[in-house]
């Protein structure tokens, strides 16, 4: 398994992590923890140590599922959770956000005996507060480390601006944000920027676009009723049809490569820098395997340049999210 720095003082993790929330939520009715479990032990064989949940997936089902998967097993794991995303029982759409001091502590010792583990690796704050300073928060955080809680920080969707002011308070190690193909934000928003002048891992999610990279998205209607990308505005009316036309031309290039569709996407995320640690999210071993056998990919300058141009900044129809989730991001 090839390895990226977290950070410029933090350890050595697998080069790909896996992203566990879809196996407990989001994209489908019901889940089937007997694969996701052996998806889980498949990507500790393969050398993925990088496992990320968060207390909202499921709510709280996904940890649970992730410290089953892991008993005696937690040595060979880098283990990253988040909190700061509260959800209703009676609505499970509905969002709030939190990053009150007592809050913080609260969270990390539910985190934590649902985890079945005494120490979390990596700690982030999955979104940031607008009512509470980040100062505030992150020394909280930073009270976890003291007390042998969790190892090391990390924010989700936080800008630029409010990762110079949280690193200032205690090391940041990992930035977490959407970053692929289709959504290139962190690029002209500074984080990226940030990220390599601060020392701090970029951590993408979703970077194989929520699936839609991969080319097996062909129409809205195959979605499950509950699937969340039902009310995605990418994956909604003209702006699918419009996204299905560019990734046809990244499988055309896939197929001349010999690899697949989301394998290139995947190749170019881990190309723009060995800062960057991406967590392709799946449930299936099979899909594991394809995604970790990207790491093998080497694009040529003149193979990442069709890319970025086929998939430009603006070249993607629709929002990332719906008006209310993108009103919760630090951007």
């Amino acid at each position: 398994m090839h390895t990226r720095q977290l950070g410029h003082n933090g350890p050595h993790v697998s080069a790909i992590g896996l992203g566990c929330m879809g196996m407990s939520d989001f994209y489908t009715t019901g889940s089937d923890a007997r694969e996701s479990i052996a998806t889980l032990h498949r990507a500790l064989e393969l050398g993925v140590s990088l496992l990320d949940t968060a207390d909202m997936y499921g709510p709280h089902s996904n940890e649970e599922l992730i410290g089953q998967a892991i008993r005696g097993k937690r040595e060979q794991v880098f283990l990253a959770s988040k909190f700061g995303i509260i959800r209703d029982p009676a609505s499970p759409s509905a969002r709030s956000v939190d990053g009150r001091p007592e809050y913080v502590r609260a969270s990390i010792d539910g985190s934590l005996r649902r985890l079945g583990v005494e120490t979390l690796d990596l700690y982030y704050l999955h979104r940031v507060d607008p009512a509470v300073p980040i100062e505030e928060t992150v020394g909280a955080m930073a009270e976890l480390v003291k007390a042998g809680k969790v190892r090391y920080l990390g924010l989700s969707e936080a800008s630029a601006a409010t990762l110079e002011r949280a690193h200032q308070v205690h090391p940041i190690s990992a930035l977490q944000s959407e970053y692929s193909l289709w959504s290139r934000d962190p690029e002209d928003n500074g984080c990226l920027a940030a990220c390599q002048r601060l020392g701090v891992a970029f951590v993408p999610y979703s970077p194989l676009g929520r699936g839609f990279l991969t080319g097996a998205l062909q129409r809205p209607e195959d979605f499950a009723a509950d699937d969340y990308r039902r009310s995605n505005p990418r994956f909604q009316g003209e702006n699918f049809q419009h996204n299905l036309q560019l990734v046809e031309q990244v499988r055309q290039l896939a197929a001349q490569l010999q690899v697949s569709a989301g394998q290139l996407a995947l190749a170019w995320v881990l190309a723009q820098g060995d800062y960057l640690i991406p967590i392709p999210g799946t449930k299936q071993r099979r899909y594991l395997e394809e995604n970790v056998a990207a790491l093998e990919i080497r694009l040529s300058d003149s193979e990442l340049s069709s890319l970025g141009r086929i998939f430009d900044p603006q070249a993607t129809a629709g929002s990332r999210y719906s008006e209310e989730v993108m009103a919760l991001l630090n951007i």
